[in-house]
């Protein structure tokens, strides 16, 4: 996993009805809305649940601010039901998301900065604000610390980013040393920011050049070039722009990925506004773009789409490789061959022409994206695992895995991987701080000592454990190829030697009994595993107790009366790999039964994780 640079402290996710208080212009091109209200504190939902009041921590902390449709004067709002809060479908809530700028406890005062340019629901939103208006915020969910052990902090951003930015140089200690570099379409649109003796600000104002359609930033950062010592990197702004700041930080300067903190927080696209109010974005003609790549499912379009990622068709074109002879040259296809393939792209509207010359379509960006990728590319994770897909009709007619059939390896067989492996825990290690963080604080888990850890995120979860608590000792289990994933990560992003010293790491399989234990620990792994031997892993787990032990299992559950594409796919993705599935509540709860354990409580952790406690 890559090292954490930053510390996170997970939030329970909250959503407040605020209003707004008042509205200024802090630039001619940036609004603030100070929003206020009791939510704000300690408060109780209508099914009394009680939320926390409102925390952010974090200088680029964000919040998902939620609108009413364009005519309607009540916002589509989440259902909060079982410690989660359920998102509608149809019609979806209609959200962005924005920038903690100030948060004052004291006087129940929430600021959030829009930037004034273009059409868009939060945008115009914030030029008709009046006080008393009212908002739903949700959020924060987590917050990011500043970094720590670094020489100096490289920090890039346009308009977007300004709040983000002025809150780190108001917190950043005395003695940090920056390089700031900001973009704002107009002098005017300049802001004071915080004096510092170690940072310089460099202003790049695009005089009537539009935003995000220039490497205006990459150009600035490059002509300065790098300084000695350590630094990290922190890039906001239009995701092409910041995508090409990273990939110039880690090819051409040799940046580690884990010192870059990246995020795109918008994207060019063409905005149709609705015919009655031309400040308003029209929703029915305004597809988002990610939606529309979703619905490329018919045969070709996808394997379309997998055959241009595995060419680097969008890489090359985002370099500046355009024309169909010089992306031949470079993907090593057929140029006659090729000029087809990219015609059909373009008529997907993933790519558009300009002469003889291919450009990126706003929803071909995606095609940069590495998230994405890892689902298209041969050699993704989430690509190797959802080829079972291919043997879905064997697995709906004769009810067991299909893996081998389709690629020739099992699922034990891939685990068994090292580059598959090692880049599947990789992946799952960067998102576990979400739930480790949280469960590490349970009262569950007060006063441990001995914990065993059956988890894919199981080097996360050991160091927030031994963290949390002085005098535990943590034993992870796993099989060879995942023991060398997590020995070796662990003294990279661990750097406390006396914490290291707390935790082993014992080659051996979910199914063996482990030396005694006060807690074994056990999140998302039986739904890797059939029935039977969902019941083995907990009896072995049981038999592994100390006196007074328990079985601690963290495992989603599928509600079907809250029917969820991605949940249903979870359940097919399960059953093609596995045999096994996405198991509802009373599902897992006839597993626990049938070990012969017993449910001594539940309790929520993170963003409404469920926590069984078991006991023999």
């Amino acid at each position: 996993m890559p090292r954490r640079a930053r510390p996170t402290v997970v939030h329970t996710i909250a959503l407040r009805e605020l209003e707004v208080a008042r509205v200024v212009d802090v630039t001619p091109g940036m609004r603030r809305v100070t929003l206020t209200g009791d939510q704000l504190g300690s408060f109780t939902g209508s099914d009394g649940t009680t939320f926390p009041e409102f925390a952010s921590d974090g200088f680029d902390d964000n919040v998902r601010l939620i609108f009413p449709y364009p005519g309607e004067s009540e916002p589509v709002l989440p259902v909060y039901k079982d410690g989660k809060f359920r998102w509608p479908a149809d019609p979806p809530a209609l959200w962005r998301v924005y920038t903690v700028r100030r948060y004052d406890a004291q006087a129940r005062e929430l600021d959030i900065d829009f930037v004034k340019h273009g059409v868009g629901v939060a945008t115009t939103w914030a030029y008709r604000a009046n006080p008393g208006d009212r908002l739903h915020v949700g959020g924060p969910s987590v917050s990011n610390g500043r970094p720590e052990g670094y020489d100096w902090f490289l920090v890039v951003g346009d308009d977007t980013a300004i709040p983000a930015i002025s809150r780190l140089l108001e917190e950043l200690p005395a003695e940090t040393q920056a390089e700031v570099y900001i973009e704002v379409a107009e002098e005017s649109h300049r802001i004071d920011l915080p004096a510092r003796p170690g940072v310089e600000v460099t202003w790049i104002v695009r005089n009537g050049l539009a935003a995000g359609t220039e490497p205006l930033l990459l150009q600035a950062v490059r002509e300065t070039g790098p300084r000695e010592g350590s630094m990290f990197a922190w890039l906001a702004g239009e995701q092409s722009v910041v995508r090409d700041l990273r990939r110039y930080l880690i090819e051409e300067r040799g940046v580690d990925k884990s010192d870059i903190d990246f995020t795109g927080y918008w994207r060019r696209a063409e905005v149709v506004a609705l015919g009655e109010d031309p400040a308003m974005p029209d929703p029915e003609r305004n597809d988002e773009a990610f939606e529309k790549f979703h619905e490329m499912s018919e045969l070709l379009p996808p394997l379309a789409i997998r055959v241009a990622a595995n060419l680097g068709i969008a890489d090359c074109i985002s370099r500046g490789v355009r024309t169909v002879p010089a992306l031949a040259q470079h993907t090593g296809a057929n140029e006659r061959s090729l000029a087809k393939f990219l015609r059909y792209l373009q008529a997907l509207e993933l790519l558009e022409q300009e002469g003889d010359a291919y450009k990126l379509s706003e929803t071909g960006e995606f095609l940069t994206n590495e998230a994405v990728l890892d689902h298209l590319v041969s050699d993704g994770v989430d690509f190797r695992m959802s080829q079972a897909f291919y043997g879905l009709e064997a697995a709906v007619r004769h009810d067991h895995p299909v893996l081998e059939s389709v690629t020739g390896q099992d699922w034990d067989a891939l685990r068994g991987d090292a580059a598959f492996e090692h880049k599947r825990l990789e992946n799952k290690s960067r998102f576990v701080q979400v739930l480790a963080e949280p469960l590490a604080k349970s009262p569950v888990l007060g006063g441990v000592g001995k914990v065993v850890v059956h988890a894919s995120g199981a080097g996360v979860h050991a160091d927030y454990l031994t963290a949390g608590h002085p005098k535990a000792t943590v034993t992870v289990v796993a099989l060879p190829t995942a023991a060398d994933w997590f020995r070796r990560d662990i003294q990279t992003s661990i750097a406390d030697a006396t914490r290291r010293d707390r935790i082993r790491i014992v080659e051996q399989s979910v199914f063996e009994k482990t030396e005694p234990a006060d807690a074994v620990l056990i999140i998302d792994t039986l739904g890797q595993h059939r029935d039977a031997e969902a019941r083995l892993i907990l009896q072995q787990a049981a038999a592994s107790l100390s006196l007074g032990g328990r079985v601690l299992l963290v495992e989603d559950t599928f509600d079907p009366d809250e029917l969820d594409e991605h949940d249903a796919e979870r359940d097919i993705l399960q059953l093609t790999l596995h045999g096994s599935g996405y198991r509802t509540e009373d599902e897992l709860e006839a597993v626990i039964a049938s070990a012969g354990l017993k449910l001594i409580q539940t309790s929520l952790v993170g963003w409404g994780n469920t926590l069984r406690v078991l006991a023999p």
